[in-house]
């Protein structure tokens, strides 16, 4: 992932300082998501539209502060997580939103989501201690799987595997860093979430009698599969758009 924020052509005061401020974008995503779950419990299945709306403008205005690169692999991973929504909550049932449904904010959630694991190791605290947030993340997330497998109400091994799979990752992997940002916004969000009634976890894998916690400890292992996905997708996205516009135009007759 590149770690460059891109420069808008148009100056927009505020929403440039935000757009432009690795912690501020960081800060107006966590403050979006949280009014956004409160906003959502008093939001009828037809009205969602509306929320789904303001994340996807709110996308894409800070998505013009970022590199092509970024966004490209912004989108992929719009497009890969949805695909997994639709399988994991729609078809499986692993998770079941509050009106059975999926919901329209979701998908430039999940964008909202990477994005800020990119602009979080922008930030000069995480770029002056990247081991640090490493540690952090990494001690979390062992600490969540243990008392998820020994003293919660609901036992997670499903959420351990995720666990076992994301501190490898955090520990061997190419952008540990960015791995431990999204564990730290995806734990806040999935516990926030939730208590919100948002969306639930069932108690068992469906399917395989595999116990699961609400939430699990190690959801955020999944953003590694679309981190994959995205670094390897992304140029390609970008060459076919680069062709795309070199090729000639047929002249009118």
């Amino acid at each position: 992932m590149s770690t460059a924020i891109g420069q808008p052509r148009l100056r927009l005061g505020p929403i440039d300082r935000i757009g432009s401020s690795p912690a501020l974008t960081c800060a107006a995503i966590v403050l979006l998501t949280v009014s956004g779950f409160m906003l959502d419990r008093v939001t009828a299945a037809d009205r969602q539209w509306i929320l789904g709306a303001c994340c996807w403008l709110f996308l894409a205005v800070v998505l013009r502060y970022a590199t092509p690169v970024e966004r490209a692999q912004t989108m992929v991973v719009i497009v890969v997580a949805t695909c997994f929504e639709i399988i994991g909550s729609v078809i499986w049932g692993v998770y079941i939103y509050r009106h059975g449904n999926l919901p329209m904010f979701v998908p430039p959630g999940h964008g909202m989501v990477y994005l800020f694991g990119l602009r979080f190791t922008q930030t000069r605290w995480a770029q002056q201690h990247p081991r640090d947030l490493v540690r952090i993340a990494i001690v979390g997330a062992v600490a969540w799987a243990v008392l998820g497998l020994t003293v919660l109400e609901r036992t997670d091994v499903g959420g351990a595997w995720g666990v076992f799979v994301l501190t490898f990752f955090m520990i061997r992997g190419r952008v540990p860093h960015v791995y431990a940002g999204v564990f730290l916004f995806v734990a806040f969000l999935e516990l926030y979430g939730v208590a919100m009634g948002t969306w639930a976890w069932e108690p068992e894998i469906p399917g395989t009698g595999i116990p699961n916690g609400n939430p699990p400890s190690g959801i955020a292992s999944g953003y590694v599969f679309f981190d994959i996905c995205a670094i390897w997708m992304a140029p390609r996205l970008l060459g076919w758009i680069g062709r795309l516009r070199r090729a000639p135009r047929p002249e009118p007759r």
